[in-house]
């Protein structure tokens, strides 16, 4: 004879543990490695004679088109996007971004005088893409970035859901076809090489659905 049972109501989910905030040690930890690798990755572009995207990379084209070198440019150009980083994104946002971006210049600045680089623009282009990108990553996920386009992005992204790593390739674009009018051709296809690589790594591993530690 069939003995009744009584079905059990299902488990309530669980739920998902609140993100921890980086401590301030892991934050500066992060910028450290990231902007040693977005420094490094400049140098090797510099080398090849090739430019990258966003700010950094117009920063580079300047250098190459003026007797001032990256660092000063880089510094300067991010200037002006502090205050849309201040209103949009925050204080505490802006002063880690000023703290990445001094930090990068410093970096590109002091390198040279302990490292000496030598690359074909075909292998610089991928492996210097690689290093911004991952660079890039570390910074934005610890609530910073290398200023200019990267706040333009960021602020997009929370806004709108549009990925930063798309927001970023537009400007790119654009700077490609100015770069065009002062480098060879081979230069400027091997450095789109290094930015399309910059962008996907961003667009792929820094979404909102994923993890974006602060």
């Amino acid at each position: 004879m069939p003995t009744s049972t009584t079905a059990r109501p299902p488990s309530p989910p669980r739920p998902e543990p609140a993100p921890t905030a980086h401590t301030p040690l892991e934050d500066a930890f992060a910028l450290l490695i990231g902007t040693s690798l977005c420094a490094l990755g400049v140098l090797l572009l510099q080398a090849a004679g090739l430019v990258t995207g966003q700010t950094a990379g117009l920063g580079v084209l300047l250098s190459y088109l003026t007797p001032y070198g990256f660092p000063v440019w880089f510094f300067v150009l991010n200037l002006p996007f502090y205050a849309l980083g201040w209103i949009q994104l925050g204080p505490r946002f802006v002063v880690k971004t000023a703290i990445a971006v001094t930090l990068v210049s410093v970096f590109v600045r002091l390198l040279p005088d302990v490292v000496t680089i030598q690359a074909s623009p075909w292998v610089a282009a991928p492996i210097s893409g690689a290093l911004i990108g991952m660079g890039l990553l570390a910074v934005f996920r610890h609530g910073a970035s290398l200023g200019g386009v990267g706040i333009l992005a960021l602020w997009l992204q929370e806004q709108s859901g549009i990925r930063a790593g798309w927001v970023q390739l537009g400007f790119d674009l654009g700077l490609f076809a100015a770069a065009l009018l002062a480098l060879p051709f081979q230069l400027v296809t091997a450095s789109a090489i290094g930015a399309v690589i910059v962008n996907l790594i961003v667009a792929v591993n820094h979404r909102g659905d994923r993890y974006i530690g602060r």
